[in-house]
């Protein structure tokens, strides 16, 4: 089939979609089958902005989509996360002329690990984002090399400018896979919450270059921290964005003499609004619009999201990986009251069917006489609920494997409540607290 074609069945079929309130990658998985190259039929605006890494990718690049329709460009951007191959080829042609030109000044893709590879050989991505790399779902993606090793093949031949995390290793490797790249580092100097040793999951001990131990002067949090190689200087960069004067109570830092608030509390969320920044610099947008935006914004889907219930602010937050579990359980404790939680754990495709990942995490840290119960729902209750036994749990441990049903506890209780929910949960568990405020 032609082009135009394959275009005009994909925009009725997610018109139809839309008619039936439901979105997806649908329509671009369609289209792919029908014509493998069908991303390469497009004529793309001058800035492509791709967005990756394990964690804060789309909290990332909502943030540089909010700022760029600030500074009055037309920008689109796949904001609910069809970050597939297939849910960018369903924004491109959604947002697509007749004639195959992309009616927007800048494109702003959150881009799946794995799918990488696949999307830069048919898009021209000018300016590429990488957060961070943790260990995550280990039965679909194999272990953090694999990915890395995916990634480093893509940046072979990678013309644009590349924005890394000059804080991860396993980040700032890339920069020597990237010959024709212009490279720049974004990071964040040490805070009051950074250590001398991780206890955490790490996979950031050695050098990528010379293979010896990797010396760190302080961690922020996993194998995240200012690192370098005594023996070869790997890991010694100069940031075009550097946060300083981390302030956990205002959640804000400095950059510069100006002070940005981040989303929330928690130092994750600070290094998605410095990625913010350098992103910014990168695409020579103002920074001004960057604070405006980070002062104002407000996490949604499931990113936590606060729900008014019963009098009570519950909060929901995803979780997927240890080190985005050990975030954001930090971020839990944080607060002194009594808690309730509700851990909804499921196995499906999406979630990454090997749930041992639980074992790595520190949910130790939820076994605290401020926590009085934790209920286990969703597919795998029961293992969750067994992690916290030999975790030594001594408030009230409940399985309830209904969702619904677990949720309905978050009404009754007289505590303050949360809520952590894995991939496929996420989207149900947020329709109930919807309802129920």
């Amino acid at each position: 089939m032609k082009a135009r074609a394959i275009l005009l069945m994909v925009k009725l079929i997610r018109r139809m979609l839309l008619l039936m309130k439901r979105g997806g990658s649908l329509p671009g998985t369609i289209a792919l089958k029908l014509d493998p190259a069908f991303l390469t039929r497009f004529a793309y605006p001058d800035t492509v902005i791709m967005v990756t890494g394990t964690n804060g990718k789309t909290t990332t690049s909502n943030l540089i989509y909010e700022t760029i329709a600030a500074a009055g460009k037309k920008v689109i951007a796949n904001r609910k996360g069809d970050n597939l191959k297939a849910g960018i080829a369903t924004l491109i042609a959604a947002h697509a002329s007749w004639k195959m030109q992309v009616k927007a000044e800048v494109i702003v893709m959150e881009c799946d690990e794995l799918n990488v590879p696949k999307v830069m050989q048919d898009v021209p991505v000018n300016i590429f984002c990488i957060n961070n790399f943790f260990r995550d779902q280990l039965d679909r993606a194999g272990e953090m090399e694999t990915i890395i090793r995916r990634m480093s093949g893509a940046l072979a031949h990678y013309k644009g400018i590349l924005v890394l995390n000059g804080d991860d290793p396993n980040v700032v490797r890339l920069q020597d896979d990237a010959p024709y790249a212009d490279v720049r580092f974004f990071g964040i100097a040490e805070t009051s919450r950074s250590s001398e040793k991780s206890d955490e999951a790490s996979e950031g001990k050695f050098c990528p270059r010379c293979a010896r131990p990797l010396t760190y002067a302080y961690y922020q949090y996993s194998h995240i921290g200012r690192f370098h190689c005594e023996q070869c200087g790997f890991g010694d960069v100069s940031y075009r964005v550097y946060g300083e004067n981390c302030d956990f109570a205002d959640r804000s830092f400095m950059v510069g003499a100006t002070r940005y608030h981040a989303p929330q509390n928690a130092l994750y969320a600070m290094y998605n609004a410095v990625a913010l920044l350098g992103v910014c610099e990168a695409a020579d947008i103002s920074f001004a619009y960057a604070k405006a935006v980070l002062d104002h914004f407000e996490l949604k889907d499931g990113r936590s999201e606060a729900f008014l219930i019963g009098g009570k602010r519950c909060m929901l937050n995803l979780v997927k990986n240890p080190t985005g579990a050990n975030e954001t359980m930090k971020f839990i404790m944080e607060d002194p009251s009594k808690k309730m939680i509700v851990i909804i754990l499921n196995d499906n495709d999406q979630d990454g069917c090997d749930v041992s990942w639980i074992w790595d995490a520190h949910f130790e840290r939820l076994c605290d006489h401020s926590v009085t119960r934790i209920v286990c729902s969703g597919k795998r209750a029961y293992d969750m609920a067994l992690r916290f036994h030999y975790g030594d749990f001594a408030g009230e441990l409940t399985v309830i494997e209904d969702l619904e049903a677990a949720l309905a506890e978050v009404r009754k209780t007289t505590d303050r409540p949360y809520v952590i929910a894995t991939y496929t949960a996420l989207q149900p568990a947020r329709s109930v607290l919807r309802r129920m405020t």
